[in-house]
């Protein structure tokens, strides 16, 4: 018999982190240009669908069959092979579905969150190809190596719900498109719909509770513990951001408070059940003040990262990763960090979130450079002005005249 109650905290986990998909779809849609909004919501939506075909077909296999101490995973497992509707999970307390679905809502946002760097430039073609494409090569090689039993996890590099997996590789990922695409023809383009950026926030901060506390994959103290710092990095970073913009800028801004939430969020994401509650509180300082100045910093050196996701997921990923080495307690995830005198776990994590950024950067960049030949990546100029809307879609957000 299985425990109803772990089963059932799962199954809400896994709807949670569902949610974060359509969450982060208002987050972008809303900062997006009048003109752009359903090109970037199409994008985080259409992953729903493909990675969803992908993880049955043979994502799940890669990530978590076989090739113990190794890079990738093999096919036992696709089409979900060999597992029955009543197969128990490894700790026995719910059916391995659940877990089959839960890892798949985590592989359905992450390159989903790379679209905000390249909004209103992609042609819809070129960016089902790169879904496809950066998921084999650069998302499930990392899953199977730091949670399916692959080296890093057999080094002792710990990632508690995806600061290397998620937000390190998609953060940097997204520069490299970045640097690839090139800016935008319209770089003053504003923000359509604040409330709708509010609203995203507030279904990515209630699903980030399934992607963090869930990440526990069982329902026991520390459960409780990555629930309470997810929450309290986030709201520390959100009015760490708002008041640094708000010296800066003479006004508080609700974008700003927004985005150094999503921030906090991130940033904790690495370590939510490996510190103690005042590490979160630290955390989530570290990430308002650091995130907001990498921002500052892309900004100043003309980096187009529209949606700010390199500064956001890229740097809030690695910081947390890194602070997951300096705050680690043994006694509450089982792993000391640098306070308590374990220099080699530190390096490791440093050592580990570096090689995640690094790999995506390149491997991103060079992959555009081969979806080009197939297809062009970048949309005409003709079609830039008109919107991605329009121009890739053949729709429009709004009536005329409603904005």
């Amino acid at each position: 018999m299985f425990d109803s109650g772990a089963t059932g905290f799962m199954i809400l986990a896994t709807s949670l982190v569902m949610l974060m998909t359509p969450g982060l779809a208002f987050f972008y849609g809303g900062l997006a240009g009048k003109r752009n909004i359903l090109g970037i919501m199409i994008q985080t939506f259409v992953s729903l669908g493909i990675t969803t075909i992908m993880w049955v077909a043979f994502g799940f296999s890669l990530c978590f069959s076989g090739g113990e101490g190794g890079v990738i995973g093999n096919f036992d497992l696709a089409f979900l092979n060999g597992i029955s509707f009543d197969a128990a999970f490894d700790n026995g307390k719910y059916p391995m579905y659940i877990f089959v679905a839960y890892q798949m809502m985590f592989a359905i946002i992450t390159p989903a969150l790379i679209t905000g760097a390249f909004v209103n430039r992609v042609t819809f073609k070129a960016y089902l190809i790169f879904l496809v494409l950066w998921q084999i090569f650069v998302y499930y090689p990392f899953v199977h190596m730091v949670w399916g039993g692959g080296f890093l996890a057999d080094w002792g590099v710990k990632d508690f719900a995806g600061g290397i997996v998620v937000h390190a590789t998609a953060g940097f990922a997204a520069l490299a498109s970045v640097f690839y695409v090139g800016k935008r023809r319209d770089t003053a383009s504003p923000p359509n719909s604040i409330p709708l950026v509010a609203i995203g926030t507030g279904l990515l901060w209630f699903g980030w509770y399934g992607f963090n506390a869930g990440s526990e994959l069982d329902v026991d103290a520390i459960t409780t513990l990555a629930f309470l710092n997810t929450d309290v990095a986030a709201s520390f970073a959100a009015i760490t951001w708002m008041v640094i913009e708000w010296s800066r800028a003479r006004k508080p801004k609700f974008v700003g408070l927004l985005t150094g939430a999503v921030a906090g969020l991130a940033t904790i994401t690495p370590a939510a059940g490996f510190v103690p509650l005042w590490a979160a509180i630290v955390i989530g300082i570290a990430a308002g003040f650091i995130c907001y100045l990498a921002v500052a910093m892309k900004n100043k050196l003309g980096w187009d990262d529209a949606l700010d996701v390199w500064g956001v997921h890229g740097i809030g990923g690695t910081l947390g990763t890194i602070l997951l080495g300096v705050f680690a307690v043994e006694a509450i995830g089982g792993q000391s960090g640098l306070i308590e005198g374990d220099t080699a776990f530190f390096f490791k994590e440093l050592v580990a979130v570096l090689l995640g950024a690094i790999y995506a950067f390149l491997f991103t960049y060079l992959m555009l450079i081969v979806i080009n030949f197939l297809t062009p990546v970048r949309v005409s100029e003709s079609e830039e002005d008109i919107g991605l809307d329009d121009s890739q879609h053949g729709e429009k957000a709004y009536d005329e005249g409603a904005l």
